[in-house]
């Protein structure tokens, strides 16, 4: 549901071949079990195997660790497709996460063991960052990882963990050097989900998303090998989050304009059909008028996605202007869908349509990945 005779200058023909395939996959294979998803609060396996069959989990890695040897457009064009499609239920986008963590800081060894099962599907992975009562605040970390002899012994707990029911292994973040202070002596490990001392927690009952396994985590003297510290060296987990944070944002303010997206064509399609006092919705002139200023807003979001998306193809994406496309997209984005939600009238507010689904699961695009207040003090700070 693109906007109607635009397209993104960054993309070629290769990537529109591989648009056509991605959305004819989504809409056949994904799109008929989404409400079975939501309603199980969890995606199941076999989807994951197939999107790694796709090769849409980790389309921009190297073929050598088992990627496509595309760009991050790729992984754009199949982020967008999921957005078009309604699909929210399959959060590849944490595996895409952990995998470029495990690239661009793993070992080796870390990577030729862990990507090429990433990205098949074989290997579901959580992240799991936030704790009880820090937030977005990462400097607050509890969770401590004691080095004893060859091995870590991991304790403390997590929440808001996606994928935290159904994920085969998760990267936890944890205080290696109990005495540093702030940001300092933070560490990233690799937590195979079936190692002793770990226990998942319950599923989360959240305001929309409900088909995303969003979790409680817990490591009771949870002991791993050495060889788990990604990296293999203690210290490094603030500067490795900061370095992929960026990106983790850049796909939520892209997912945002796919939605807007989707959110107004929808919306175009029910004003054209849906009547009162006997002529179509449409033809109203507050309609027409409240529809060009979401059309506007959207065309805006739109342009300012793909400049994301193209500075993260040239590796010029930096923190300012991916945390600038958080909060900016992401505010509009709820703008939009509520604005959009209003023309449905009491429909918009029934489940079974989409714009209600959107409206529900977008409220967490402004708080997860960063709040947004936060965003909004990283760009201060670059003034």
């Amino acid at each position: 549901m693109q906007l109607e005779n635009y397209r993104s200058p960054w993309m070629d023909s290769d990537l529109d071949a591989f648009r056509d395939s991605i959305r004819r996959f989504v809409r056949e294979q994904l799109m008929p079990h989404e409400d079975k998803w939501r309603e199980q609060h969890r995606s199941d396996r076999s989807a994951w195997l197939a999107a790694g069959e796709m090769g849409m989990i980790l389309p921009d890695m190297p073929s050598e660790y088992g990627g496509a040897d595309g760009t991050p457009a790729h992984y754009a064009v199949t982020l967008e497709e999921l957005t078009y499609a309604g699909v929210t239920s399959l959060g590849l986008g944490i595996s895409h996460i952990v995998g470029h963590y495990i690239l661009d800081s793993g070992t080796e060894e870390q990577k030729l063991k862990w990507l090429p099962k990433i990205a098949s599907g074989e290997c579901i992975t959580s992240i799991a960052m936030t704790e009880p009562g820090t937030g977005s605040d990462l400097q607050g970390v509890r969770t401590r990882a004691v080095k004893k002899g060859d091995k870590y012994v991991i304790s403390g707990s997590k929440t808001f963990i996606t994928n935290g029911q159904i994920s085969d292994i998760v990267v936890v973040i944890a205080k290696t050097d109990l005495e540093a202070k702030g940001s300092r002596g933070i560490s990233l490990f690799i937590v195979d989900t079936k190692t002793a001392g770990f226990q998942r927690g319950k599923c989360l009952d959240k305001v929309g998303l409900p088909g995303q396994d969003t979790s409680e985590m817990f490591f009771e003297e949870c002991e791993v090998s050495a060889d788990c510290l990604i990296g293999g060296v203690e210290g490094q987990g603030f500067i490795q989050l900061m370095q992929q944070l960026p990106y983790e944002r850049a796909q939520i303010g892209i997912g945002a304009a796919a939605q807007m997206e989707r959110a107004l064509a929808l919306t175009v399609e029910y004003t054209k059909e849906r009547k009162a006092f006997g002529k179509a919705i449409i033809d109203f002139q507050n309609t027409r008028f409240q529809l060009a200023e979401i059309k506007a807003t959207v065309t805006a979001s739109r342009t300012f996605a793909d400049l994301i998306v193209q500075r993260w193809v040239d590796g010029t994406l930096d923190t300012t202007l991916a945390s600038m496309g958080k909060f900016w997209l992401t505010d509009r984005q709820g703008e939009v869908v509520d604005r959009c939600l209003q023309f449905f009238g009491g429909f918009g507010y029934m489940n079974e349509y989409p714009i209600a689904r959107m409206f529900s699961d977008s409220r967490v695009a402004r708080i997860y990945g960063g709040a947004n207040e936060i965003q909004r003090e990283v760009v201060g700070r670059s003034l």
